[in-house]
């Protein structure tokens, strides 16, 4: 059994905290907030009706734009709430229920690997410690051979981008590109926000 993700954590003690944070964003949509900047990102990398995994999806925002941008998407959060809402806001992609440490996407129908795979939100963050070596190499056994994995999380958040390249690394993970946002500025020393474009293999390979 996988330790327990920081998110359920914070749920277990918060029973209203997945939908606080669904109708967070909900609002933020009524309000005309702009809550695409990762998903275009992502589709500007992506051939026509891609294969594209939302891993930590939330409640669908960046997995329902790519459906309507004509991909093949399959979203997996371990909140069950948070599935429900994906499914009543943004019908079209897979959503399933699923801890990303026991990602396993072949054993319940869906053997086709994938163009890229998505974790945006700081999901990297909310993963138990113990987990995430587990969950960079189970995303990583999912890519298609030339798959690229997108991943984006913030400064300050218990978990040094040092320490995320090394957890890559174990995992057999390799930066392509480093960007500081999702607008596509340089990483450098100091960046506050990463945006980790990773393909599987070393950088000999």
């Amino acid at each position: 059994m996988v330790e327990r993700s920081i998110w359920m954590q914070k749920v277990a003690a918060d029973p209203g905290h997945s939908q606080w944070y669904i109708e967070r964003f909900r609002a933020m949509e009524r309000a005309g907030a702009d809550l695409a900047g990762e998903a275009r990102l992502v589709d500007a990398m992506a051939a026509r009706n891609s294969h594209i995994l939302d891993a930590g999806c939330g409640p669908g925002r960046l997995g329902g734009y790519l459906a309507g941008a004509g991909h093949r998407v399959v979203g997996v959060d371990v909140d069950p709430a948070l599935i429900e809402a994906a499914e009543q806001d943004h019908p079209g992609p897979r959503w399933l229920v699923g801890d990303l440490a026991e990602l396993d996407l072949p054993a319940r129908g869906i053997t086709d690997p994938f163009d890229i795979i998505v974790s945006a939100g700081n999901v990297m963050t909310f993963l138990a410690p113990s987990t995430r070596v587990q969950v960079l190499t189970r995303l990583g056994a999912h890519l298609a051979d030339d798959g690229r994995a997108v991943i984006g999380f913030g400064a300050g958040r218990e978990y040094e981008f040092a320490h995320f390249f090394d957890d890559a690394a174990a995992a057999g993970l390799t930066p392509d590109l480093l960007l500081s946002t999702w607008d596509l500025r340089p990483f450098a020393d100091g960046s506050d926000f990463l945006v980790a474009i990773l393909r599987r293999g070393s950088h000999s390979g």
